[in-house]
């Protein structure tokens, strides 16, 4: 049988969420959870993969087991196990097949910029000194959503077989003292979220112009675009998948 987690960890104290070998990441953290409390090893899959000092404030993962199991009790104990910086909030049985990073169909983040010195946030949040022109960084922003190859974006010497994704909405919005990015998309390439931020940032700062954005993509060259923010910042935030991965779907 196969079982979805719903959790959310805050990703300071890890390197990423995949395993490995010499560090300590979010899966290795609760792999030895379930493992301990359903008395087998238990291997997890996640929705993705993010990098070390990144958080998550949804996050999925799938393992399976033989037994039927206690959904609610299982949530309390695994919370119970866990550190305070990892938390389970629900674990559901889903179909055999569902798997929860093949069958996402979109991710979301967020990306907080801290827009005046804040003793309360530096952890939390990227503090930017220069003013940012946040209309032309909207502008820019909307740009992303005309193009699908993103490999100027993304990490080099990576896996991918493509470098295609669909972003469905790109944007930032001022919450208090902050400046919030989010974006949406089918899927995302490693690094890629920081990088597009720190480029957006160039462009509110005036070191790039706005139609430099188009030049930048159409390089398929990451070193023509910018600089990849702090890990601090960045929170996956939401994960869809179709209902017919539910039992009752």
């Amino acid at each position: 049988m196969r079982y979805f987690l719903e959790l959310s960890y805050n990703g300071k104290a890890y390197h990423g969420w995949q395993n490995q070998p010499n560090a300590i990441s979010v899966q290795e953290v609760i792999e030895k959870g379930l493992s301990l409390l359903l008395k087998a090893p238990t291997s997890i899959v996640g929705a993705g993969r993010t990098d070390a000092g990144v958080h998550a404030s949804q996050m999925f993962a799938h393992f399976d087991t033989e037994s039927l199991l206690n959904e609610a009790q299982l949530t309390y104990k695994l919370n119970a196990f866990l550190p305070k910086d990892i938390a389970i909030h629900r674990v559901f049985r889903v179909q055999p097949e569902a798997h929860t990073r093949f069958d996402a169909v979109s991710r979301s983040y967020l990306y907080r910029i801290a827009l005046e010195k804040n003793v309360f946030n530096f952890e939390e949040a990227y503090y930017l000194k220069p003013k940012l022109d946040i209309d032309k960084m909207n502008t820019a922003s909307g740009i992303l959503l005309e193009y699908r190859d993103f490999q100027c974006f993304s990490k080099s010497n990576t896996d991918v077989k493509t470098y295609n994704c669909d972003i469905k909405q790109a944007g930032f919005s001022v919450v208090k003292d902050e400046l919030h990015f989010t974006i949406t998309a089918d899927r995302f390439l490693r690094n890629m979220v920081r990088a597009i931020v720190g480029t957006l940032i160039n462009i509110g700062i005036g070191k790039l112009q706005i139609e430099d954005l188009h030049r930048i993509i159409s390089s398929k060259n990451r070193s023509e675009a910018g600089y990849s923010v702090p890990a601090q910042g960045l929170y996956l935030t939401k994960v869809e998948y179709p209902e017919s991965i539910y039992l009752n779907g």
